[in-house]
């Protein structure tokens, strides 16, 4: 059976994609990475033909922060949703906007998915 999550003929690519993030991307990694979620997540994983910006395989979800690109793109994403569900993997999507000017909700979001709460922040 082929290798289907991280398959070795895209490593050059999922690199490149990680050396190259965006300001968006930086944001959300910097509230996943080190199990701040309680859950284990990769940067652009290649899961069959395509590349998630970010996995959690325990919880089987992809979270994809789109660009204005993804206006115009709205089959492919389709064609690659039915893909991952096919693989019985989630995907939350989140627009750039709503990751510059609402970082705490998109977190509450993906903290309800993975069954957990924003522990509140302290009172300044």
């Amino acid at each position: 059976m082929p290798r289907i999550i991280n398959n070795f003929q895209r490593k050059e690519v999922r690199k490149v994609l990680r050396r190259n993030p965006t300001p968006q991307e930086i944001i959300l990694w910097s509230k996943l990475r080190n199990n701040q979620t309680g859950y284990k997540w990769k940067r652009q994983v290649s899961i069959g033909p395509y590349i998630a910006d970010f996995y959690c395989w325990k919880k089987l979800l992809v979270i994809e922060v789109d660009g204005s690109q993804h206006s115009n793109n709205k089959e492919y994403d389709k064609e690659r949703e039915k893909y991952f569900d096919t693989l019985e993997i989630k995907t939350l999507r989140f627009w750039n906007n709503e990751i510059n000017t609402n970082i705490e909700g998109v977190m509450t979001k993906i903290l309800k998915y993975l069954g957990r709460t924003l522990n509140p922040s302290p009172l300044l």
